[in-house]
């Protein structure tokens, strides 16, 4: 090694966490930024058609609004390097509100409907594996690119994908082009299954739980409940938390299948394995429902964190828009992508007709 290129004892190769908090702030006030222009989008809308009814403005939701101003900005100004680490933090944010929207489940309401919906989660996540393996054998896909596609669909999307990459040992290229196929299909339904729910007169309830199990990516799957409406919203992150309570399961079968085929490190600890996988803001999510249910908040203070995790999913929301490259999605190859959409399709259809049995026109009646 030569002189120049020794490192410097006195440098400090990691930044402080201030250091860290610093350099997001640009970035969370972007994600914050186009959230607020949203629901001023909104409220202005709105006020327009009370004083001109005749004018023929679309209502569109802050939701919406926030994401088409999220990739408007994205794909034609691009996203610059000052504002990428605060951006980054729209997961956080994510995460935040899927914790403080557990105050508006009570526990009763946890055992009476998530019961039936973690039966329907495991039809979803038995069929969507299925059907998502039989279809990249069909279509000759590399078998690892097959399985992240797999669990990304099955589970909660590029959270899924990034927690098995490391698992399966799975290629950079592999893992990128699953990613891709699994954030457009996320962006589809964000226009379409709001369309299919008006059209086929879905309740809040149905729709949300029908989003949370259909649509993979935990943020797409919020987003397309919230554009239904606040309790369909709800709903979905209900299904969408009771899906990605199953991640660790999931992931430990594909690493050990794929150790056993030599092609992976063998799991030592499958205990700490699936701790380590398991997505902790679950826990946070059934934390707050339980204190809420014994009484530990006040009516005021439930009202509180009900308004805080809208807060919290306000730039988050902006956050889904501001994240997705349309470049990236269209130049990954039309196999994968195919293979999505076919497997999305049966599975979405299928959900659907298993929630409108079992909330609409099933036991629940």
């Amino acid at each position: 090694m030569s002189a120049h290129t020794l490192p410097n004892p006195t440098a400090s190769p990691v930044s402080s966490p201030a250091t860290r908090f610093v350099r997001t702030i640009p970035g969370m006030a972007l994600l914050f930024g186009v959230g607020l222009l949203g629901k001023l989008l909104t409220h202005t809308t709105g006020l327009l058609q009370t004083r001109h009814p005749g004018w023929p403005l679309p209502h569109i939701e802050y939701v919406l609004w926030a994401i088409i101003l999220g990739l408007v900005i994205g794909n034609t100004f691009g996203v610059n390097r000052i504002f990428r680490p605060g951006v980054a933090t729209y997961e956080l944010w994510l995460k935040l509100g899927i914790v403080l929207i557990g105050a508006r489940f009570l526990m009763q309401d946890l055992f009476h409907i998530g019961g039936k919906t973690l039966g329907l989660v495991a039809i979803e996540l038995i069929l969507s594996l299925s059907v998502m393996t039989l279809l990249g054998r069909v279509f000759k896909l590399p078998p690892k690119l097959t399985s992240l596609l797999s669990i990304g669909s099955s589970v909660c999307g590029v959270t899924a994908i990034m927690a098995t990459q490391g698992a399966i040992d799975s290629s950079e290229e592999d893992t990128s082009t699953a990613m891709a196929s699994i954030l457009t299909l996320g962006a589809i339904a964000l226009f379409t299954f709001p369309a299919i729910g008006h059209a086929l007169h879905m309740s809040q309830q149905s729709y949300g739980i029908w989003a949370g199990l259909a649509v993979d990516n935990t943020a797409e799957a919020t987003v397309t409940g919230a554009i239904y409406g606040d309790v369909g919203g709800r709903f979905a992150v209900l299904a969408k938390t009771a899906r990605s309570s199953f991640l660790g399961f999931v992931v430990l079968g594909y690493a050990v299948y794929w150790a056993a085929q030599g092609q992976a490190a063998v799991v030592e600890n499958k205990a700490l394995f699936l701790w380590q996988k398991f997505p902790k803001f679950v826990l946070g999510f059934v934390a707050i429902s339980v204190l809420a249910t014994s009484g530990f908040f006040t009516h005021g203070q439930l009202t509180s964190l009900s308004n805080l995790s809208r807060w919290a999913f306000l730039p988050a929301f902006a956050g889904v828009g501001l994240r997705t490259n349309l470049k990236d999605l269209v130049g990954q190859g039309w196999r994968p992508l195919i293979v999505g959409i076919l497997g999305e399709i049966f599975i979405a259809l299928v959900t659907l007709g298993l929630v409108y049995w079992s909330f609409e026109y099933g036991v629940a009646k």
